[in-house]
């Protein structure tokens, strides 16, 4: 978590831990001259000294930093990000990164047609033109999740198809969904079949995308879906955590 006198940057996990540590911080921002400590450590028993019923022992490291600081700091605070492109910057795309702000991911926006970006992108998100829209996919980093929603079923069609090719020949992406009904990945799958890729193949892909039961066409309810399913796909195989107290 990064602080500043009037604005943070992620959580060490919220409630009153959090509260403290942003007083402790800003505290020491405060001090004329920086005369105080530069970095300490501060130990924390989740029960007694909270007030809380969580338990455990908690340790927090406090560094203070300058403006030569920012440049490892960003690196240190989205070097756990998620490579995600997502190719189509229609609405349902505009609404998916919205709802992505605030998560772990890298975000690589794609599409054929210029100017259909938003100004405003939040932090992570960088965008890109790209014509044929389907040779953006060899050059996506290792692991990347993707999801496709262009303006133009060929166009998802040839998405697709790259993306079976890099995996046929490296293995190296995650997640892949397209947006869509069934009876469009049916006419979809009879086409790719036409192309050489086979049925194991094609069960990399998932289509449709979004949480099975979560309805509604509305953007924002559309988005909702994918990120959770987004979310639950990364996490997969994981051992689960206790939540936040």
């Amino acid at each position: 978590m990064a602080v500043w006198p009037d604005q943070q940057l992620g959580t060490v996990g919220g409630g009153h831990l959090e509260w403290d540590a942003l007083r402790q911080s800003r505290a020491s921002l405060s001090e004329r001259g920086g005369s105080g400590a530069v970095a300490w450590t501060q130990t924390v028993k989740l029960g007694p000294t909270l007030g809380q019923c969580c338990g455990g022992v908690m340790q927090l490291g406090y560094e203070r930093l300058g403006a030569a600081d920012i440049p490892a700091l960003r690196k240190r605070l989205t070097g756990r990000y998620l490579p995600l492109a997502i190719f189509g910057g229609g609405h349902v795309g505009r609404a998916i990164v919205q709802a992505l702000a605030p998560l772990p991911y890298q975000v690589r926006w794609i599409d054929s047609r210029d100017e259909v970006f938003p100004p405003d992108l939040a932090h992570g998100v960088s965008t890109e033109h790209s014509d044929p829209v389907h040779a953006a996919v060899a050059d996506l980093a290792s692991g990347s999740a993707i999801l496709i929603m262009s303006f133009s079923h060929a166009e998802d069609l040839d998405i697709v198809a790259a993306c079976l090719q890099r995996v046929r020949r490296s293995g190296d992406l995650g997640f892949v969904g397209l947006i869509g009904s069934r009876t469009k990945w049916a006419t979809f799958r009879r086409r790719l079949v036409e192309r050489g890729f086979a049925e194991a193949e094609l069960g990399r892909i998932t289509c449709p995308i979004g949480l099975p039961g979560l309805e509604g066409k509305e953007p924002a309810v559309i988005a909702a879906s994918v990120v959770a399913q987004l979310l639950l796909t990364r996490f997969e195989g994981r051992e689960p955590t206790e939540g936040p107290a």
